[in-house]
């Protein structure tokens, strides 16, 4: 650990590299997530960075939740559900983050010049996009272990 420096000792700059377009209004987008259909506009700098991209059926989307309210404490209810059990904000994937990033695995439509067309990406209208990486093999995980209150609100197993 020589020479690492201490974890207050810097800071992080990040450049927005696009914006999510989207027609459906804020309240609606947690809602329609499943079917919604959303633009990335990437800036025309970058365009060139999302050569070979069209490759893959899903993406990785990194966005910053720029409407995001500051969390009041690092303890919260998941999905706001007072009847699920308080859990630290850095193990669940609301938004009152330290740092406000979003993270969406979504379908990868079509790519049109600098335009990604994506499917189930639950970003408001302009918010700013930090990073896409493709998804790929490496990142599957069929089953991975979630607390029981999780498992609990898993859709039952289809029947074949």
């Amino acid at each position: 650990m020589n020479n690492v420096p201490p974890l207050d000792a810097f800071a992080v700059n990040l450049e927005i590299i696009g914006r999510v377009h989207t027609t459906v209004p804020d309240d609606d987008i947690a809602r329609t997530r499943r079917e919604l259909v959303s633009h990335i506009v990437v800036a025309p700098r970058f365009a060139e960075a999302l050569t070979g991209i069209e490759a893959y059926s899903q993406i990785i989307v990194l966005f910053w939740l720029d409407r995001a309210r500051p969390s009041e404490g690092w303890l919260t209810h998941p999905r706001g559900n007072p009847d699920l059990p308080l859990t630290g904000v850095l193990a669940g994937r609301g938004r009152a983050h330290p740092n406000p990033v979003g993270l969406a695995v979504v379908d990868l439509i079509a790519r049109h010049g600098n335009t990604l067309e994506v499917r189930r990406l639950d970003a408001f209208n302009g918010t700013p996009v930090i990073d896409i990486k493709p998804y790929d093999h490496f990142d599957v995980y069929p089953d991975p272990r979630v607390p029981a209150w999780f498992r609990a609100r898993l859709p039952a197993p289809q029947a074949t």
